[in-house]
């Protein structure tokens, strides 16, 4: 008998113990593979959408929720800037474009954004342009027409030719619905940003719908801003946010979602302790598990060194097979993995319109399996050595 056969006897019948330990192994493995990936991917995802701007002006304030609010459409703001304000960055001659949004209507909880039509100028990744797909074109700013995210057409049915109204709030309440009708004439290509997550409309469209303030037809919530250079944005963040709280400038974009990642730093790194304590647990489990069985097994330890089996063999017999459960563990903890990833992609998707990627390798794909063989293997060597020193002569006779 080969010692895989010998290591797979073992197993089967110890059948219980060993699925439950695999899945305390494939618990730890994927847990750690996941949060890992889902860190990683989500800060690099997070920090390379600016929607092909370099900054964000808008009202006094902090501005990481301004930043939140216009580029990823997750906060609102409780104060606007007036349109000479945005006129006036316009003008500025370090800005190249500027793009005023309003916000404040939604439609079955997808926000309307009031916007320009230069927005459709711009790049929001290098070489590509925000576009409609075929058989829609962009909206006219003089017309209650609206060009679609593709998350929210896909979601809601939308198609180019229907017709909504607009809801009050950033919130769908069945009871704020608006007079206005708006007609579908672009359904946006797919971006894989927070673009696809909200409806586009003319700018005055949002300023002036029924029901807001009078204030709001001369007002913008916030304004994209691409300057010539982005060299330039610490000399504007210094000229525009010393102006005696007058506007707040938010950029470059990438350093002010920073710190979303620095905020949620110590959760992440809890949830890798966990994963870690997971892992020494069910390698806890995998020693306990063997050496517990050892007292049944040294009759058949005693044979096979009786047989001619050496001391060694008998040890690395051990050793395989807390390295088997452990390879066990490790193989479905990818199953693990790919099930987390991907609720994980789905509700990060769904929530923010970025797209994560569960199938992109990633060196902790490698690692972290090898390290649950590792400590599989390490916690072999106690029941190891016990059978290692089983008296063979004292355990050839039955105890029947």
């Amino acid at each position: 008998m080969s010692l895989l056969q010998i290591v797979r006897r073992s197993l089967r019948q110890h059948l219980l113990s060993t699925v439950i330990t695999a899945f305390s192994i494939a618990l730890a493995s994927g847990l750690l593979m996941s949060v890992w990936v889902v860190k990683d991917q989500a800060e690099r995802k997070f920090m390379g959408v600016d929607s092909g701007f370099d900054a964000v002006v808008g009202p006094p304030g902090s501005k990481l929720p301004l930043v939140l609010n216009a580029i990823f459409h997750l906060e609102s703001s409780e104060r606007n800037l007036s349109w000479e304000q945005y006129e006036a960055v316009a003008a500025h001659p370090k800005v190249r474009t500027a793009v005023p949004l309003a916000l404040g209507d939604n439609y079955y909880g997808y926000r309307l954004v009031g916007v320009t039509t230069n927005l459709f100028g711009v790049e929001y990744r290098d070489g590509e342009k925000y576009d409609v797909q075929d058989g829609g074109y962009v909206f006219r700013p003089d017309k209650k027409q609206a060009v679609v995210g593709s998350f929210v057409a896909e979601r809601l049915g939308l198609k180019v030719g229907d017709k909504f109204h607009p809801y009050h709030g950033l919130t769908f309440d069945e009871s704020e619905k608006h007079a206005e009708i708006y007609i579908v004439t672009g359904i946006m290509k797919p971006t894989n940003t927070p673009g696809d997550r909200v409806i586009w409309i003319p700018i005055k469209g949002l300023q002036n719908m029924e029901g807001h303030k009078a204030e709001s037809s001369t007002e913008v919530s916030a304004v994209l801003v691409k300057l010539i250079s982005k060299t330039l944005a610490p000399s504007m963040d210094k000229q525009i946010n010393k102006q005696g709280g007058v506007m707040t400038f938010a950029g470059p974009i990438a350093m002010i979602v920073a710190q979303i990642f620095n905020k949620i730093a110590p959760m992440e790194m809890i949830l890798r302790c966990v994963a870690v304590l997971v892992a020494l647990v069910a390698a806890g489990s995998i020693l306990a598990s063997i050496y517990n069985s050892m007292n049944e097994r040294r009759r058949e330890i005693a044979i096979l060194r009786a047989l001619g089996a050496r001391r060694g063999t008998v040890f690395g017999v051990v050793i395989l097979e807390s390295s088997s459960i452990a390879v066990l563990g490790a193989l479905a903890g990818f199953v693990v993995y790919f099930i987390i990833m991907f609720v994980a992609a789905w509700y990060i998707r769904t929530e923010t319109g970025i797209v994560l990627d569960p199938l992109e390798p990633q060196w902790v794909m490698l690692w972290a399996p090898l390290a649950m063989l590792v400590l599989g293997a390490l916690a072999g060597l106690v029941p190891a050595a016990k059978a290692y020193s089983t008296n063979v002569a004292a355990n050839l006779i039955s105890s029947s």
